[in-house]
C-alpha cells in the first residue's frame, strides 16, 4: 500500500491555486506586502489630548446659577469641562417651579457624542423620538442618542437631574413646525 502524504486543507488549496494561477497568486502576494510595507511606514497621526485633572466639586446653594442652556433652569457646574480640556461637561440641573408646558415643552436635539441624565429627585415627563412619552423619577436614568428628538412635558417643584455629555460644548437645535 503507498503511503499518502497528509496535509491541511489550505494548503492543498493553496498548491492547486498556485498551479492554476500560476504567476497571478505570486503577483498579488508581492502587491500586498508592498502595500503593508507602505501602511508600517506612515504612522497614522494621532491627536495628543491634553492631560485631565482631578475635580472635585461640593454642594454649595451659591453655585447655582441661571447662566446654562434653559431659562427655566438653573445649573451647577461640577468643574468637569474645565477638567477634561472639554472632553465631558457634567451638572446637576434644577428646572424651576412651576412647570409652565408653554416654556419647556419645545421638541429640540442636542449636536453631542453623548448624553446622559439621572434623575436625583423629584420626577420628570419626557418625549424622546422613537421612544414616546416616559416618566422618570428619583433613581432613573437615560441615554440620549446622538441628535434625537426630545422634550420636557412636566416636572415635578423639587425635581434634580444630573447630566454627563460629550462634548462639553455642543450645539442646539429648536425643531419649529
Amino acid at each position: 500500500m503507498a503511503k499518502r502524504k497528509v496535509t491541511s486543507r489550505s494548503a492543498a488549496q493553496s498548491a492547486v491555486k498556485k498551479k492554476w494561477h500560476g504567476n497571478k497568486v505570486a503577483t498579488r502576494s508581492s502587491a500586498r506586502k508592498a502595500v503593508k510595507a507602505k501602511a508600517r511606514t506612515t504612522p497614522a497621526k494621532t491627536r495628543a489630548r491634553p492631560k485631565q485633572r482631578i475635580a472635585v466639586s461640593h454642594h454649595r446653594e451659591e453655585d447655582f446659577k441661571a447662566d446654562g442652556l434653559r431659562t427655566y433652569a438653573h445649573y451647577r457646574d461640577l468643574g468637569i469641562a474645565a477638567a477634561t480640556h472639554g472632553l465631558a461637561q457634567a451638572h446637576v440641573i434644577r428646572l424651576l417651579p412651576p412647570c409652565n408646558p408653554a416654556e419647556v415643552s419645545k421638541l429640540h436635539y442636542h449636536d453631542v457624542e453623548f448624553q446622559m441624565v439621572y434623575v436625583l429627585k423629584g420626577w420628570v415627563k419626557t418625549y424622546m423620538d422613537g421612544q414616546g412619552e416616559t416618566l422618570m423619577k428619583a433613581g432613573s436614568a437615560w441615554t440620549q442618542p446622538p441628535k434625537i428628538k426630545h422634550m420636557i412635558l412636566d416636572y415635578s417643584d423639587d425635581v434634580e437631574l444630573l447630566e454627563i455629555i460629550l462634548p462639553a460644548e455642543f450645539k442646539t437645535v429648536e425643531i419649529t413646525a
